[in-house]
């Protein structure tokens, strides 16, 4: 499935690339994003000692190419495929992240079919601002997809479109597992903003992840509700996101589970074209199983402005993840800490 989805990106991205040079103006457009960084990476299980993760290297980490088609004032269509390499684990990987045909009916009804962003994750992305350094909190732990195959729709109503909205029903298993399943998940996205740049936003997603099949019947569905409250300004950013979920890795499984956790962050330009930033993340992985594992996560860091479309960053990372283990006996609390400090960087056009 993945060879056939790779041949048909690189074919239309090479015919669109043609197309280009004979369209009118505007009628097919072509872009891309890479996140990369070079960076010294220190991990540590108290068990076990040093993991083979510690080490120096580079990391493509994705590499979006865009291609999107205007058929006229409503009709639209995207396909954006993704690239990505971790030195760290052996990663290389091309895929379709995006393929939809979009209506725009109006700002307050917009129409997707097809693999297109969900409601919650890219939100969020949007109001934190460094999605290159570090994947939002839902995503980092993964407790969501960032996009999926369905039906989405959303879009924005009032005075400066004060109020908004998302829904998707979509297969459960991420852009990555496009597979049906014996039924359709749901996520949904409400926000207002008040005030100019205040955005207040809840969400909620329900379903069984792609995982309940005719030949393995899902146990449990799983749920996550989200709140988040952020203020952004073209100089300053402030914000948090809080998530509750329950069964999000126990579909299949008779056991039941909860977990939550919130992030909050912040920024602010300290001179032209220099943002200092920092996260603070915390999260109970498994409140009802195993009630040790734990993740707490915070960066710091300073980003530059190195010309229009490019990014780099100076960002120092901490992770520490507790867990409950067998082994050695007796039962005991271990954990692996994780120190990252280098150069990241966005490059978009």
């Amino acid at each position: 499935m993945r060879c056939k989805l790779v041949a048909t990106a690189i074919a239309v991205a090479l015919s669109a690339a043609s197309v280009t040079a004979h369209a009118a103006t505007g009628d097919t457009t072509i872009g891309g994003k890479m996140y990369f960084d070079v960076t010294h990476i220190d991990q540590k299980n108290s068990d076990t000692g040093k993991t083979d993760k510690t080490g120096t290297g580079t990391d493509v980490k994705r590499f979006y190419l865009s291609v999107s088609h205007q058929f006229d004032d409503i009709w639209s269509a995207n396909l954006t495929t993704d690239f990505n390499y971790v030195a760290s684990d052996g990663e290389t990987n091309l895929f379709v992240k995006k393929a939809y045909v979009q209506g725009k009916f109006s700002d307050a009804a917009v129409l997707r079919i097809g693999s297109a962003d969900m409601p919650w994750i890219p939100f969020v992305e949007n109001m934190y601002g460094f999605r290159y350094v570090e994947n939002t909190l839902i995503d980092r732990l993964k407790f969501g997809n960032s996009a999926d195959w369905g039906v989405h729709l959303g879009g924005k109503v009032g005075q400066s479109g004060m109020f908004s909205y998302e829904a998707a029903v979509v297969n459960g298993g991420g852009y990555k597992h496009p597979d049906r399943s014996k039924s359709v998940d749901f996520e949904g996205r409400v926000a207002i903003m008040p005030i100019d740049g205040l955005v207040v936003a809840a969400g909620g997603y329900s379903g069984k992840l792609g995982k309940d099949t005719q030949t393995m019947a899902a146990q449990n569905t799983a749920t996550r509700g989200d709140l988040l409250v952020a203020y952004v300004s073209e100089k300053f950013r402030v914000g948090g996101e809080y998530f509750a979920a329950k069964n999000w890795n126990n579909v299949t499984s008779p056991l039941s589970d909860k977990a939550d956790g919130y992030s909050v962050w912040a920024s602010v330009g300290i001179a032209d074209g220099v943002t200092a930033f920092a996260r603070y993340d915390n999260a109970k992985l498994s409140k009802d199983l195993d009630s040790a594992k734990k993740d707490t996560y915070y960066n710091a860091g300073v980003e530059f402005q190195v010309t229009k479309g490019f990014k780099l960053a100076a960002v120092y990372k901490h992770e520490k993840g507790n867990y409950t283990a067998a082994t050695p006996l007796p039962i005991h609390v271990a954990n692996t800490k994780t120190d990252e400090i280098g150069v990241w960087g966005e490059v978009k056009f």
